[in-house]
């Protein structure tokens, strides 16, 4: 089964000891938070779809909040004309200084290529968009997508606080995914319409994992000395990525970036982001 986290380098660790929830049961792990039915937990949950017609999507939060973690979850994506739809997958804090991390699917016309659109906000900042095709057909089996943050870095995006830039380190965040329509703008700037005569449409998830620091009533299930070790099973805690996964990453993104907002001297005429400018 192909990996996104494996075929762009995000190769990550699972250790027990940091274990805060299990791939199994996705009933224990996550609610339902809108879409009216059309989002369900299903075979003794192992099985979450979400679902999206004319009237409405749907989607779900995780009951956790977490500060730090590698996060996988397994992903079916909606087959087919998915033109106008989004699936969006990511973490996110509360209030008007959010953190998030961002994963969004933009479906496309029968044989085009899905567009994973990513962003990294901090404290209520984000504008740091990429977009790649994927280069395997997301809707044709389950695939596996793993965030991994820890307080040096969210996978290539590093902390550099040290030059004024702002990074995700102090507010828990919950993982939310919703199917929505998006036809405004998803799907070549919002030229290609949702083909409503091909719902409902339906994106599935299974095999949840995290790896992580439980956020819960002001602490965290991991202790100070765990974040601050860096060896044995606290090693993702200050994991980064090793000379064969940047080559797989600079592959990716030789071949299938489309869209890199350290390379858009327009959007940023007083120059780019500080962060764009360092290795």
């Amino acid at each position: 089964m192909a990996s996104l986290a494996s075929a762009l380098g995000l190769s990550v660790l699972v250790f027990s000891i940091f274990i805060a929830t299990c791939a199994g049961n996705l009933y224990k792990d996550f609610e339902i938070t809108w879409g009216d039915g059309r989002a369900k937990i299903l075979n003794n949950g192992e099985l979450l779809t979400l679902s999206l017609d004319k009237a409405s999507g749907s989607g779900f939060q995780s009951k956790n909040e977490y500060l730090f973690g590698q996060i996988d979850m397994q992903l079916k994506l909606v087959p087919g004309n998915s033109a106008g739809t989004v699936t969006a997958y990511y973490l996110s804090s509360k209030g008007s200084n959010w953190d998030e991390i961002d994963f969004e699917f933009l479906g496309n016309l029968s044989g085009d290529p899905y567009i994973l659109h990513t962003n990294v906000f901090s404290q209520g900042k984000g504008n740091r968009e990429q977009q790649f095709y994927l280069w395997f057909d997301p809707t044709a089996d389950f695939h596996t997508y793993s965030i991994l943050w820890n307080p040096q870095r969210i996978v290539e995006f590093k902390n550099k606080e040290s030059v004024g830039v702002s990074f995700p380190k102090n507010q828990a965040m919950r993982i939310y995914s919703s199917l929505w329509n998006a036809d405004d703008w998803a799907t070549r700037g919002g030229l290609v319409k949702t083909d409503w005569s091909q719902a409902p449409f339906t994106a599935s998830y299974r095999n949840f994992n995290a790896n992580a620091c439980v956020w819960s009533s002001g602490s965290s299930s991991c202790s100070s000395s765990s974040v601050s070790s860096t060896s044995g099973n606290n090693a993702w805690l200050s994991q980064e990525l090793d000379s064969s996964s940047q080559e797989r990453l600079q592959w990716v993104q030789k071949n299938y970036m489309i869209y890199n907002y350290c390379s858009d001297t327009k959007r940023f005429p007083q120059g780019l982001p500080a962060e764009c400018n360092m290795s």
